[in-house]
């Protein structure tokens, strides 16, 4: 009995796995693009508690079979997210202030009310940039009251659906929009950075809708919104970077091809998972929030910092402008068919628009 229904978990795990590879939005279908590991360390186990049964049966090596095969396929996707692969953005080798940006991105948690934890981070790493998402009235007058002197430069969109952002900057910003890209409560912030080395950079901030039963049934409206920003980068073809909770996991195939049909790179790639949700869970977590940068960016420093009460952790990333080394950096274009299926996605998300969840 034991053994049919270790039978039975091999596979349920291997179908599990299989699940982010078909083209279907939802959610609860798209939630199993997020905990890799998890299922990988689950598939390990059971095949191995499976070959320590001493398995006669024709079924019995079919649910070793299943389990092996999804612990290899998540084992081979989670790899490039390691220490051991290649590294798609290279280390800055020297220190070039003047071409620096320290860039801190936090999830606060509207309810969340431990705005001096996030204040005592902002102080202590001096960051040029910060982002907060989900941040509402009450976190901007926080920040204002901590910060603004020191980060003049503001765009605030306080909200109360969630979706709230602010950006402080101590860099001057130009040129600053606020777009509501796919959906009309979606907000999103596009700004020009002027460095201090007077070279000007594009910068966007995003917080798509995720597919969730209390969201979205569906992840086309968050899907079209990273495809749309990935286009407008492809066009522009300049120094960019998009940061922001983009509520998907960078090993998605959404994720995969907005990287292609944008250019733009993954900090984490070569390095590690610097998983940044959930704050409170430790076996439950996952890379929320991102940066990508295109070719025109060496990382000085990435890390992980220490909870302030929301369910994500900041954030924390130094980058270096320095053009001269992009041709070290390894992006993946998009082909013809993967970029019509981005097209196609904006497209039909779109003509949907005023369906919408608001």
């Amino acid at each position: 009995m034991l053994q049919l229904l270790l039978t039975g978990l091999g596979c349920l795990v291997l179908l599990i796995t299989m699940a982010p590879y078909m083209r279907i939005r939802h959610w609860s279908v798209r939630s199993f693009d997020f905990p890799l590991l998890q299922i990988a360390i689950v598939a390990t186990l059971l095949a191995l508690v499976q070959l320590a049964f001493h398995p006669d049966a024709w079924w019995h090596w079919a649910g070793i079979a299943a389990s092996g095969v999804a612990a290899a396929i998540q084992w081979v996707r989670i790899y490039p997210w390691t220490p051991l692969a290649r590294r798609t953005v290279v280390k800055a080798k020297s220190h070039e202030p003047e071409g620096e940006l320290k860039l801190l991105i936090s999830n606060v948690l509207t309810p969340n009310r431990q705005a001096d934890k996030l204040i005592a981070l902002v102080e202590k790493h001096q960051p040029d940039i910060l982002l907060t998402l989900e941040s509402d009235q009450w976190w901007g007058d926080q920040m204002d009251a901590a910060i603004g002197e020191a980060m003049p430069e503001a765009v605030r969109i306080p909200l109360d659906n969630l979706y709230g952002m602010h950006l402080y900057s101590r860099l001057p910003l130009e040129d600053v929009e606020v777009q509501w890209l796919i959906q009309d409560d979606i907000p999103s912030i596009h700004a020009w950075v002027k460095l201090r080395s007077g070279k000007r950079i594009r910068f966007h901030a995003l917080h798509p809708r995720p597919p969730a039963p209390s969201e979205s049934d569906e992840s086309l409206w968050r899907d079209a919104e990273l495809l749309l920003v990935g286009q407008t980068i492809a066009k522009n073809n300049c120094p960019t970077i998009v940061a922001g909770d983009l509520n998907d996991v960078a090993w998605s195939p959404t994720t995969k091809l907005f990287c292609k049909i944008s250019g733009m790179l993954d900090l984490r790639r070569g390095r590690g998972r610097y998983s940044t949700f959930h704050a409170k869970y430790p076996l439950l977590r996952w890379p929320l929030d991102h940066v990508f940068v295109t070719e025109h960016f060496t990382l000085v420093h990435m890390q992980r910092l220490s909870e302030i009460g929301s369910d994500h952790f900041p954030i924390l990333v130094t980058l270096c402008h320095n053009p001269s080394r992009a041709d070290e950096n390894e992006s993946e274009k998009a082909d013809t068919e993967e970029r019509e299926e981005a097209a196609d996605t904006i497209e039909e998300a779109q003509e949907r628009r005023g369906e919408a969840p608001v």
